[in-house]
């Protein structure tokens, strides 16, 4: 059965906030004592990082579509310091356009707002839509990923290398749960507006249900 990374933190972008207390007085052990199933697992206090399990937490796996939280971030980052806005309308580009994959099949004929496009991103993963925001914010996927790796280095994800924004298995496209949730943090802290998106449960674009 193939690994994979389950990245257990108080908050995710794929669930709306729960508080806990921390205790300072947990004893953090390396093992798989809760039986988990995964490869890796990690679990922080949202708020100041401390490390409450961890299991593998450094294992470099391929982390497929989890890959968005950055692209994520950084739009959300873009949106702050006003180079973006959420009425900006975004087009797409034949890459865009032939991603495959989870996609809401973007025509290179439209364009869609940010807020429609983090809809998208948010609730169907959409392949195109995070690659058209990349191209925009960047100029390139190239580019953006580049932006994507020195945000990374900026965090402290010392086991994370990106090769893509949108998380098809590339080889070398790797992190690790520890820096999933490193991401997280500074997503959810720095931009819980983000939920908006994220608690998405039925919504529409284009007229369609997601």
């Amino acid at each position: 059965m193939k690994r994979k990374i389950i990245c257990i933190i108080l908050t995710t972008i794929f669930i709306s906030c729960i508080t806990i207390p921390c205790f300072a007085a947990i004893e953090v052990t390396d093992d798989n004592s809760l039986n988990l199933e995964s490869g890796s697992a990690v679990l922080i206090e949202q708020t100041t990082g401390q490390v409450l399990y961890a299991h593998n937490a450094h294992e470099q796996l391929r982390p497929a579509s989890v890959t968005k939280i950055m692209s994520i971030l950084l739009i959300m980052e873009q949106i702050e310091k006003g180079a973006l806005s959420y009425d900006d309308r975004i087009p797409c580009s034949e890459t865009a356009s032939a991603m495959g994959g989870s996609q809401i099949w973007l025509d290179t004929k439209e364009t869609l707002s940010v807020d429609e496009m983090l809809k998208a991103i948010c609730v169907v993963s959409a392949n195109d839509c995070v690659v058209a925001m990349a191209e925009y914010i960047a100029g390139t996927q190239e580019a953006f990923v580049q932006m994507m790796n020195d945000k990374a280095k900026e965090l402290g994800m010392n086991d994370t290398t990106f090769k893509n924004c949108h998380g098809i298995d590339e080889d070398g496209h790797v992190t690790s749960s520890y820096d999933i949730a490193l991401m997280s943090k500074e997503l959810l802290n720095k931009y819980p507006e983000i939920t908006k998106y994220t608690t998405i449960w039925m919504d529409s674009l284009r007229d369609r249900k997601i």
